[in-house]
Order: structure tokens, then C-alpha cells, then sequence
């Protein structure tokens, strides 16, 4: 793969959480990702906008 796209072990260490939730995420429709086949990938960018998407909500919600 290349330097920007990552499986989903990779995504899960990058994000820093297990692999188990990065799979209930891609199951839950919750995180970017594509699928080749039975293969699950994501861009490093993707990652990093949803990360920012999320901080930018959870900064919203307790501006409230």
C-alpha cells in the first residue's frame, strides 16, 4: 500500500485505538474507508479530517 492508505491494523495504531472498534466503526458506518474486495483501507487524510471533524463537534457540544 502506500503511504497514505492504510488496512485497517494500521488505521486502528494510527488512531490509536483497537482493531476490534475500528471494525465496529467501519460496521456502523462511522469512519472513512473504502473496500476492495473483502479488504478494508483508509486514507491517512480521511482519518485526519475525521479526527477534526469530531474534536470541532465535541468543542461545539460543550460550548452549549
Amino acid at each position: 500500500m502506500g503511504d497514505n492508505v492504510l488496512s485497517a491494523k494500521q488505521a486502528a495504531k494510527y488512531l490509536g485505538i483497537s482493531y476490534w472498534l475500528i471494525l465496529e466503526l467501519v460496521k456502523k458506518k462511522e469512519i472513512p474507508h473504502s473496500k476492495l474486495g473483502s479488504k478494508i483501507i483508509f486514507r491517512k487524510d480521511s482519518l485526519d479530517n475525521y479526527l477534526l471533524e469530531n474534536e470541532r463537534k465535541s468543542i461545539k457540544k460543550e460550548s452549549s
